[in-house]
């Protein structure tokens, strides 16, 4: 088969990919966004923060924001029917880089060799009243 032909048929399967909302079951939704985008193979999970789903609050504590954080990301990624071994790209802001250390020892407690790449971002303040920390994650099957 000639390259020309195998990039034809490569640009028909992307076309024909169809983007799904992925929403966690009893999930807020919001009309602006949606958790988590899947074309394809691939998952683009929304930016998450530490708020607790039900209450909307933000932990006091550093780490515990962050472990809500990420276990908010592995919602979506389960109702994607993945989780975080799929992930292969992540963006972590923080609203304090001091605070990097703290993410880093809970981070690499949930994402395990080999990691995703990740940038990490200091910002100057987040969507989410009180939020210290967002992550998005693209995931892959």
């Amino acid at each position: 088969m000639s390259k020309l032909a195998v990039l034809f048929l490569l640009v028909i399967a992307v076309a024909s990919a169809q983007k799904k909302a992925v929403v966690p079951a009893g999930a807020r939704t919001s009309p602006n966004f949606s958790p988590g985008i899947q074309v394809g193979d691939t998952l683009y999970v929304s930016g998450q923060t530490g708020s607790d789903p039900k209450t909307g609050k933000v932990p006091e504590n550093f780490e515990d924001e962050v472990k809500q954080c990420l276990a908010n990301i592995g919602e979506v990624l389960r109702a994607a029917k993945m989780d975080f071994s799929n992930a292969v790209a992540v963006q972590v802001y923080l609203t304090d880089m001091d605070l990097f250390q703290r993410m880093n020892a809970v981070y690499t407690q949930t994402f395990k060799d080999p990691r995703p790449s990740r940038t990490t971002v200091g910002v100057a303040k987040l969507a989410a009243p009180g939020a210290r920390i967002e992550i998005t994650v693209t995931a892959r099957k």
